[in-house]
């Protein structure tokens, strides 16, 4: 039976497995998916599927530059609880992903678990696996950002292990770079500049404010002014030139640039578990259902 595209997609959904372990147990299964997921289940990915529909919102970023300066990259890889984000086992596999992010520059985060974790043979999805049954929660390489240096360097910051940024900028120093990363740590900033704010964005804030603008009662051109007073401020409370430089507040972050003669080309943020809706959990109410059930 052909293994289609569709059909792993399927398998995956229901397992949280891999892509290239689902594929594989499809083809030894004849595209059977119950049986390939029983057979999932008596391999030692049993643990790791089992685990892989919990909410994973925990974990680590990290980054690593390459010898020469001129590559850098940012992972992130979840767990279920901030003890395990802790854990010695979990910190080596983070470390482990972001040197094969870097080396082998995979084009994506499939791409990225098929390669070889080590001399042993092994990927690093089954690694992934591995880690899954030692520590008892589900672990998931999430996300990754590799950089080749378009600018004179890159600066990399790693707050504790939760929030990174990668930056690419011209001029400047390693100082310079490092005080930028910090800022967009702090400052969370969408993007570089104006230019780079999808148009969708603005027409919904620019909505927005002219409905509460038009609520003043103001002839609609003073509404109008004030309407593109809100999008200026909004402008720079959102980019990163706009911004109030973190360490230094009456100036601007493209005056700071400026005045050092460098520009930013473009940065990434992580923070762990940014997106992900958490479950909320109520332990008095899991018992008293675990007491109903009984």
């Amino acid at each position: 039976m052909q293994i289609t595209a569709s059909l792993v997609k399927e398998l995956r959904e229901r397992t949280g497995a891999g892509m290239m372990e689902c594929k594989k147990a499809l083809t030894e299964n004849n595209g059977d998916i119950e049986a390939a997921i029983e057979a999932m289940r008596k391999s030692g990915a049993a643990k790791a599927v089992k685990k892989a529909g919990r909410i994973a919102a925990e974990g680590q970023v990290a980054s690593i530059r390459s010898e020469d300066g001129k590559a850098a990259v940012l992972v992130e890889v979840n767990c279920e609880t901030d003890f395990v984000g802790k854990d010695e086992n979990f910190a080596g596999f983070v470390a482990l992903v972001a040197e094969r992010a870097l080396g082998q520059n995979p084009a994506d985060v499939e791409a990225l678990s098929a390669l070889p974790a080590g001399d042993d043979g092994k990927t690093l999805e089954e690694r992934r696996q591995e880690l899954v049954s030692k520590v008892g929660e589900n672990v998931q390489v999430r996300r990754f950002a590799r950089f080749e240096a378009s600018g004179d360097r890159l600066g990399t910051y790693i707050h504790g292990t939760r929030i990174g940024v990668v930056v690419d900028m011209d001029g400047g120093d390693d100082a310079l770079a490092r005080d930028i990363c910090m800022h967009i740590a702090a400052s969370r900033p969408v993007c570089v500049d104006a230019d780079e704010v999808p148009q969708e964005l603005l027409d919904k804030e620019r909505e927005i404010y002219a409905a509460q603008a038009a609520e003043s009662g103001k002839p609609p051109e003073i509404v109008e002014k004030m309407v593109e007073g809100r999008i200026k401020k909004y402008l720079g409370e959102i980019t990163l030139l706009g911004q109030p430089f973190v360490k230094q507040p009456d100036v601007s972050v493209g005056k700071l640039l400026a005045d050092a003669g460098a520009s930013v080309h473009r940065f990434v943020r992580y923070e762990v578990g940014e997106g992900i809706e958490k479950q909320a959990e109520n332990f008095a109410e899991e018992v008293m259902a675990q007491v109903k059930g009984a």
